[in-house]
């Protein structure tokens, strides 16, 4: 009686949705001003904690508006820094839109940012999938 208890206990737990593993996180970041490179420092740093923290996590950066310059090959002062991050997983985003008003070309950009055609739609369909939101920056 007392197996049959602990075996209807591991399926009741099996099949109830708990896990025991560790949590798939996923983080999109909004990046919109890094015109200012003390906010290109402090947002690079909390990248990098995160993926200390969690280096299995997805994380996405979506820059748009001032936080486009973050991922402009000519403006961006952590270029070296952005490119360990993509190398722990770490993708970085460039809104058309942004790259539309400000006449940026692809070519402009750092070669590891991908395009996406609205920066907020990005973040908002992120959202809507499961992931986390955070402003980056200070």
């Amino acid at each position: 009686m007392k197996h049959l208890r602990l075996l209807l206990l591991v399926l009741t737990l099996s099949t109830s949705g708990i896990s025991f593993a560790q949590k798939a996180h996923k983080v999109v970041f909004q990046f919109t001003n890094a015109n200012d490179t003390m906010q290109q420092k402090a947002f690079t740093r909390q990248l990098q904690n995160l993926t200390e923290h969690w280096p299995k996590a997805k994380i996405e950066v979506v820059c748009y508006n001032n936080g486009i310059e973050y991922l402009l090959s000519a403006k961006s002062k952590h270029i070296n820094a952005i490119n360990e991050l993509n190398k722990k997983g770490v993708q970085f985003m460039a809104c058309q839109n942004t790259m539309n008003q400000r006449n940026i070309k692809p070519e402009d950009l750092l070669p590891i940012a991908v395009i996406v055609p609205a920066g907020i739609a990005e973040i908002v369909e992120k959202e809507e999938k499961g992931w986390s939101y955070i402003k980056g920056g200070f």
